[in-house]
This record gives C-alpha cells, structure tokens and sequence, in this order.
C-alpha cells in the first residue's frame, strides 16, 4: 500500500524497521542505487532529512554517523544493462530488494520511500515523500546518495572530460554537451532520452 502519511503506521507494533530509498533513478549514467537502513531506536541521530535537501557536506556528515550508529544498513545497486533491460521503475526495484536483502538483520517491517514496493515477502509499505517524513527512509536516502556519489566521482578519474563529480550523470547542459563533443560511454543509459532521440534521427 501506498500512503501519504506516516500516522497510519505505528512504529511501535514492530521492532526492526527498515526504511529504504534510492538515488539516480532520473540520470543519464552510472547505475541506480538504492540503500536499507534499521535505525536503533535508543541511539537517535539529529540532522537526518531527505538527502537532496542537505548540502553534500552534511550528508558526507551523516553517512558516517549512520552506518555506525544504525542496527543494519545494506546498499543494493542495478547497473545501466540492467536498467537497459528491465527499465528504470523495475531496475530501481531490483536495487532495493537487493538493499534489503543484503541486511544482516531481517526486519519484521520495511518502509520504501514513493509509491512503488518490490515484490518481496516482507510486511511493507510505500510512503509518498518518505524520505523527508521518516527517519529510516532519510537515512537510507543519506547511504544511497553518498554511496552512488562516490561511484560517480570515480567514473569522474576514469572519464574527465564529462565531468562526473560535478553533475553525478545527470542530464545537465554541461553532461549533454560532453556527450554532444566525446560521445557516449559504456555507463550511459542508452535507453533514456536524449540517446533514444539520436538514434532515431540516424
């Protein structure tokens, strides 16, 4: 189920909660990546938002702080041939019931920010804007931005004529314009627009 308010959930009826976010579902390159979070409820963390509303020196801040002070987190990813072959909705998915299953503790309750669930046997539900109404899904948003981040400026060392660390792969005017002068790398998702409109016109 989907639902816009986290009152109809009483956290207190479960005792490990997962919440779970991903990062780089709209960009142009890189993998889509998705993280699971089990915060301990005795060992609260201040600070924790939706990751795109924090500067990137505060959630390089945070990420830390949660994976030390979190019961479980796990990070799950699906890579550009993935997302070629499955789509972006179904890719996205993949990663997060990779996230989840990569915990080492098996929650009795997962909470995904948006309005999508993997089909996994786990109590859940969707939380529209999650990531910036539940502490769980917004330290997970924190581990999935900064994880795939540093995948990006990775990508950055290998290819620097795109400027990856700058735009993460996404679909900016300097991105385009690299891809407009280099071409298209093998971490571009060839199946997203502008490519798709290219390959028509030839």
């Amino acid at each position: 189920m989907a639902v816009d308010s986290f009152d109809l959930f009483n956290a207190s009826d479960y005792d490990i909660v997962a919440g779970v976010d991903e990062a780089g579902r709209g960009a142009l390159a890189g993998p889509v990546v998705a993280a699971a979070v089990i915060l301990d409820p005795f060992c609260p963390i201040q600070g924790l938002a939706d990751s795109k509303q924090l500067s990137e020196a505060k959630r390089e801040a945070l990420a830390p702080i949660i994976r030390e002070r979190a019961l479980a987190w796990a990070v799950g990813s699906a890579d550009v041939h993935e997302i070629a072959k499955l789509n972006i909705l179904q890719a996205t998915l993949l990663a997060m019931w990779r996230a989840v299953d990569a915990l080492k503790k098996t929650p009795d309750f997962v909470r995904v920010d948006g309005n999508q669930l993997p089909k996994w046997p786990y109590l859940c539900e969707a939380v529209i804007k999650g990531d910036s109404k539940v502490d769980c899904i917004s330290a997970a948003s924190i581990i999935a931005k900064t994880t795939r981040d540093a995948i990006m400026r990775d990508y950055a060392l290998r290819y620097p004529e795109y400027g990856f660390e700058h735009h993460m792969g996404y679909g900016t005017a300097e991105h385009l314009k690299a891809i407009e002068t280099c071409g298209v790398l093998p971490i571009h998702r060839t199946t997203f627009k502008p490519f798709r409109v290219e390959a028509d016109d030839e």
